[in-house]
């Protein structure tokens, strides 16, 4: 979980390759009360989409996620 302004801001799940959304990040978004929640998979090309655009648990590549933290 990463905290900002003492609040949770996000989850992140890190995968290689599997892109099937794992159901325990929708179970800990819930129960933790998080508004954003990403599975980011480390073997998908860069895709021009905002990450924080939904707050439902996404999956999304490392190189997109991150591009968006700076």
């Amino acid at each position: 979980m990463v905290i900002r302004d003492r609040k949770p801001w996000f989850l992140v799940e890190v995968k290689h390759a599997e892109t099937r959304l794992s159901p325990t990040l929708t179970y800990y978004q819930k129960q933790l009360k998080v508004p954003y929640a990403f599975q980011v998979i480390l073997d998908l090309p860069y895709e021009a989409a905002d990450c924080f655009k939904v707050k439902i648990p996404v999956v999304v590549p490392a190189r997109t996620f991150l591009a968006q933290l700076v």
